[in-house]
């Protein structure tokens, strides 16, 4: 009895199976009005009639697994996934919305066969369910593992594009405007808009290397980054909103690096790199790229995030000033070298101080001495170095020189 109903089973199933082919129109006609529905099918490059003649040939090949109670390689099915995935992936829809759409097909096939099947089929269909989600899993496995490969290969070929632009504007001490627009159109953005860049080499090379592949993709914050190597350097740079988040600063008042470090990724944050805060369009890039490569030269173990002219100035300058043979802090430990006792600890306590509050009460306040005292101690050092501390001109020798 048992055998007898399997076999009728297996009988009624293949009728079932013919009838389904039989209304091949019907399925691709129900599978194309209801992915229209989506959203981005119904916006996307894809052709009604292209999506009428996939799903017809989709559900012949379906049908054909499930005549066989299996996908046989030899018809195709999975290659024709395959292709599918990829083609959808070109065609830009998606993830979730060719999900949505492969859904549809298991929905529009049972459905079709419960219109088809009698009441007492019921049983038949029963057994056969985990079959037909069995077929079209695979087919949508398949779809879907196609469409991801696509995916990742575009994104490498388009990174790959991208960095070929940007090795081109790199590559120009001052790029054209053909150039600044050609790289502009290939990354998406502004040729004239405003941006910042960071330089870092060796391991916070690495860590910017990592910003960027973390962070780059502008899910996790509003600053797309651009990555560009060369000569054992990283540079990452950016663009920054449009209109400034500060009002214009007063005459007079210094820049405040606090204020540049607001604009700074996630990422890119705490790595020691020289940074340009404001670079003016694209062709500024690469004059940019060599500040902030010696900004980063001038990087030191204490320094735990990126340093930009504004606050490493006095630095620059002292390197300079130490390229061309000139040692301000030689010679001011030359001219204080008569001191005798503690004298010179105390000259040098007090003079700093006063540059860090240019205030003769606060700094008597802090170190705990008469007023008086702090003058007579910033008249010795004047006397001793020939540095005036109320003269700018001579005060910025000492600040370049303890930089």
């Amino acid at each position: 009895m048992h055998n007898s109903d399997t076999s009728g089973h297996a009988v009624r199933w293949t009728e079932l199976v013919d009838q389904l082919e039989g209304r091949l129109d019907t399925l691709a006609q129900a599978f194309t009005t209801r992915v229209r529905e989506i959203p981005e099918y119904g916006e996307s490059q894809v052709t009604v009639l292209e999506i009428q003649e996939t799903a017809r040939e989709t559900f012949r090949r379906l049908i054909s697994g499930l005549r066989n109670g299996r996908i046989d390689s030899r018809d195709g099915l999975l290659d024709f996934a395959s292709d599918l995935g990829s083609k959808r992936a070109r065609a830009g829809i998606p993830p979730e919305s060719l999900t949505s759409a492969v859904r549809l097909d298991f929905s529009i096939l049972w459905a079709e066969l419960l219109e088809i099947a009698h009441t007492e089929d019921a049983a038949l269909l029963a057994t056969r369910v985990d079959q037909v989600w069995s077929v079209v899993d695979e087919f949508a496995t398949r779809t879907h593992t196609s469409y991801l490969t696509e995916r990742v290969r575009m994104a490498q070929e388009e990174s790959s594009i991208q960095r070929e632009f940007i090795a081109r504007l790199f590559n120009q001490s001052s790029p054209s405007l053909e150039t600044s627009a050609q790289v502009a159109s290939a990354l998406g953005i502004n040729p004239e808009s405003r941006f910042a860049l960071v330089a870092a080499s060796g391991e916070p090379g690495a860590r910017l290397r990592a910003a960027t592949s973390q962070f780059g993709s502008g899910q996790h914050t509003r600053q797309r980054l651009f990555l560009h190597e060369s000569g054992g350097n990283t540079y990452v740079f950016w663009a920054l909103p449009a209109a400034r988040t500060r009002g214009p600063e007063p005459r007079g008042e210094a820049h405040s690096p606090e204020a540049d470090s607001q604009q700074l990724p996630p990422g890119v944050v705490n790595v020691p790199c020289g940074y340009v805060p404001e670079v003016l369009g694209l062709r500024a890039l690469p004059g940019a790229a060599r500040t902030a490569e010696s900004l980063a030269a001038l990087l030191r173990p204490r320094d735990t995030g990126p340093l930009s002219a504004d606050s490493a100035w006095a630095r620059l300058a002292q390197q300079n000033l130490q390229d061309a043979g000139l040692d301000l802090a030689a010679e001011l430990e030359e001219a204080l070298a008569d001191c005798r006792g503690g004298e010179r600890e105390r000259l040098l306590e007090t003079v700093r101080n006063y540059l860090s509050t240019g205030n003769i009460t606060v700094t008597s306040e802090q170190l705990f001495c008469h007023r008086n005292t702090i003058l007579n101690r910033l008249n010795r050092f004047q006397e001793l170095t020939g540095i005036d501390l109320a003269v700018p001109a001579k005060t910025a020798r000492l600040v370049v020189a303890w930089a």
